[in-house]
């Protein structure tokens, strides 16, 4: 079931709950819900996906006093049994973070069909990727190509203009590993660079990791002496590499998820991946009893997507031109692709 846009709006613009978090009769005390959040191998130092998602976790505790408990996965190992460990304590919601997760949650939703299971990025699938549809199982989708296009008209722009160092017609993505929600931004950042600037290059380079920083360090590195002026990183914790490389290697780069500005003088933009929002989202369905497994989907129409200006100030023909891209996105006249149209 895809939820409305104005119910996801009503989420984003306030993050706040009026109704009560449980109800008490006869002086009971009301119910304190429990909510268990399992990181994937990033861990919640990543200043990524998985720090938002502690992000909204938090959120919730103040606004809902739920009881909020994390674990954080050393390896892919580590997901069923962490998930297992709180379905089998009766959770009222435990949350996994991650594409990567998918397959451990569709099989520990499936042994513990009373409790009720939200996945960042993913569905509860088999060994071969199908969704198991179970009816406990919310899943928590983005349309991270909303964001990487408009990360991407930016680059477009500051290289057609010449503003960039190197001015070679030369950008470049480092993504971790190749899964859908990294080739999503990536596509739409090269959609929304060549849009502005059709002859413009993009150099695409995989760590095929998520969590070391000198291996997508060293992607980085190879891209921009290959001309890049502009390394987009979409790696989660190892894509701090990348930016430290681009400030090192004196050009620009780009952040994923959450504002990753203080990551690196380097960082011009951020590309924004409502995490916080989807989680505290996710809470909030199960403490009002609205919980429905299905689809919610996040995108710039509701607020889920979107980017931030860092360490750069542009011209009023930049802004303008973001601002005509971002609004012709939501209104649906412009659609970023989705899929990998690249080896």
């Amino acid at each position: 079931m895809r939820y409305s846009h104005l119910r996801i709006l009503a989420t984003v613009a306030a993050l706040m709950l009026l109704a009560a978090c449980g109800s008490s009769s006869a002086g009971a005390p009301a119910k304190v819900y429990k909510v268990g959040l399992v990181t994937d191998i990033g861990g919640l130092n990543d200043k990524s996906f998985n720090h938002l998602a502690y992000v909204g976790l938090e959120k919730a505790k103040t606004d809902f006093g739920i009881q909020a408990d994390v674990v954080e996965s050393k390896s892919g190992d580590d997901y069923i049994p962490n998930l297992t460990n709180f379905a089998s304590k009766s959770y009222d919601l435990v949350i996994g973070v991650g594409f990567l997760m998918a397959q451990a949650v569709g099989t520990v939703s499936g042994t513990f069909p009373n409790v009720h299971f939200a996945i960042i990025d993913g569905s509860g699938t088999d060994a071969n990727g199908n969704d198991l549809k179970h009816t406990n199982v919310e899943s928590l989708y983005f349309s991270e190509q909303d964001a990487g296009a408009m990360v991407g008209v930016l680059s477009g722009m500051l290289e057609k203009q010449g503003k960039n160092k190197l001015n070679k017609g030369v950008i470049s993505a480092v993504g971790g590993i190749s899964i859908p929600p990294v080739d999503r931004y990536i596509a739409g950042y090269i959609w929304g660079s060549q849009m502005e600037d059709p002859g413009l290059k993009v150099l695409v380079g995989y760590s095929n990791d998520f969590t070391d920083p000198a291996k997508c360090s060293g992607v980085a590195k190879s891209q921009i002496q290959a001309g890049s002026d502009v390394v987009f990183q979409v790696a989660g914790g190892c894509g701090l590499g990348a930016l430290q490389a681009a400030g090192q290697g004196g050009v620009s780069s780009i952040g994923v998820d959450a504002d990753q500005k203080d990551a690196d003088p380097s960082v011009i933009a951020s590309a924004l991946k409502k995490v916080d929002v989807a989680t505290y989202t996710a809470i909030k369905d199960v403490v009002n009893n609205q919980f429905t497994s299905g689809t919610l989907q996040f995108n710039i129409a509701n607020a889920g997507a979107g980017y931030q200006l860092d360490n750069i100030t542009v011209g009023s023909d930049v802004q303008a031109e973001l601002d005509k891209v971002m609004g012709e996105i939501k209104a649906g006249t412009l659609t970023p692709p989705s899929t990998k149209t690249w080896s």
